[in-house]
């Protein structure tokens, strides 16, 4: 297995931000496995996995794929999982003694796309449940325009957001007890973005209501995701599908993740 990497550190300025705003930019966490990275996006776009999609919606120009749950395929994706320093940087943000891997997600957007990612908030999709989870966004081409949009504070509000279908807009389940996604430019919210170098990365809450623009510039931009969870988190049930599914898991609610699935990158 290759070395770790050169450590990143979650400053307690950082710490702070994501505790009260759900994120916060980590300069540099994945600097040194951009190319690995690159290489793992090729490779998963060669070869997509089940739940692989383009994002097909009537009207819209380009491509925008996406894909997870992929790192037990993709060498280059489990050895930066395993390698860099997103775990103890999680750990830190967190304020977790272990650090689990949830999953991985890839995003490009080809130049020309035209479909925004819609705002959204990643726990109502998932069967995970607590104050302690963590997803990073680093993009592995500069980006200004095409860069995460993140919402501060919204991992406090007391409802959460209504997950829906990407290219269809329809809903997972029934909408109560969830609210509808806002739009936060026209309500007037405060919007965290950043023009970011390769290797960056956004921290952000299960719960922080998040969206990007289309890429209207002529370069990809490719995206690594990593969704990790830390002390409290446990399954939960929701009123309907989750994404991702997980088929055959047999976990019921109120239990930590299984390890054999979810493995423990810090901490036991």
């Amino acid at each position: 297995m290759p070395a770790q990497s050169s450590a990143i550190m979650a400053t307690p300025e950082m710490i702070a931000t994501y505790q009260a705003d759900g994120v916060v930019l980590i300069p540099g966490l994945f600097a040194d496995h951009v190319d690995t990275l690159r290489d793992g996006v090729a490779r998963n776009m060669e070869r997509p996995g089940p739940y692989a999609s383009n994002n097909d919606r009537k009207g819209e120009t380009g491509r925008f794929f996406d894909d997870y749950c992929n790192w037990q395929r993709i060498e280059e994706f489990e050895q930066v999982i395993r390698t860099s320093g997103a775990a103890d940087v999680a750990a830190d943000l967190m304020g977790s003694k272990t650090v689990q891997l949830f999953h991985d997600h890839v995003l490009v957007k080809e130049p020309g796309t035209s479909m925004a990612t819609p705002w959204h908030s990643d726990g109502p999709y998932y069967f995970v449940q607590g104050q302690q989870t963590v997803s990073f966004w680093s993009p592995l081409d500069e980006v200004t325009d095409a860069s995460l949009r993140c919402v501060a504070g919204s991992h406090l509000w007391d409802k959460d957001v209504l997950p829906t279908r990407w290219a269809k807009g329809d809903p997972f389940f029934d909408p109560a007890p969830y609210i509808p996604a806002p739009d936060p430019e026209a309500e007037g919210m405060r919007i965290v973005e950043y023009a970011m170098q390769p290797g960056d990365a956004v921290a952000f809450h299960y719960r922080t209501l998040h969206g990007a623009r289309g890429n209207t510039s002529l370069s990809r931009r490719r995206a690594f995701s990593l969704r990790l969870i830390g002390d409290d988190a446990r399954y939960v049930e929701r009123p309907g599908p989750t994404s991702p599914p997980f088929p055959g898991h047999d976990m019921v609610a109120g239990q930590r993740l299984r390890e054999d699935w979810f493995p423990m990158l810090k901490g036991n």
